[in-house]
């Protein structure tokens, strides 16, 4: 194997170690908020995304990226969020094309609730990686952030 092979292979061994980190925290994320609070990791993104911004709003286009989703899927996703009554969207003042998403007080409040759900199951798989050989170094890369970048 020559010095490129050793490169890729070296950068597909991390994409792998970082993909069963995020499938760990991901499957326990989902199965601690969807059994506690009856809400999807995505939804729960989607919730916070929206609780941090100025005013408590997002473009469906801002809200896509920050969930990771098509355009497509968050559409379907702020359905189902309106239909529960979490949030709802409001005409754009300066352009009545833009539609923007908001937090409801039922949507804060179960944001609320679930957050310290969401902190302590990602602290315990957090640990819990930490032991493990393979993801220990991908770990405490995480550990050595900034906390600008980490937020």
């Amino acid at each position: 194997m020559g010095i490129a092979d050793d490169a890729v292979e070296i950068r597909a061994q991390g994409w792998r170690t970082l993909a069963a980190l995020h499938g760990l925290i991901e499957s326990a994320l989902e199965r601690d908020l969807t059994g506690g609070h009856d809400l999807s990791v995505v939804e729960f993104t989607v919730l916070d995304a929206l609780s941090r911004q100025d005013g408590w709003h997002m473009r469906m286009s801002q809200l896509a990226r920050a969930a990771a989703l098509s355009n497509s899927a968050t559409t379907r996703l702020v359905n189902r969020l309106e239909d529960r009554k979490l949030i709802k969207r409001i005409l754009c003042a300066d352009d009545r094309r833009g539609i923007y998403t908001e937090l409801t007080p039922a949507g804060v409040k179960l944001l609320d609730a679930a957050r310290p759900t969401h902190d302590r199951v990602l602290e315990q798989v957090i640990r819990q990686a930490e032991e493990t050989p393979e993801l220990a170094p991908l770990v405490d890369a995480l550990h050595r952030l900034p906390a600008a970048v980490a937020v």
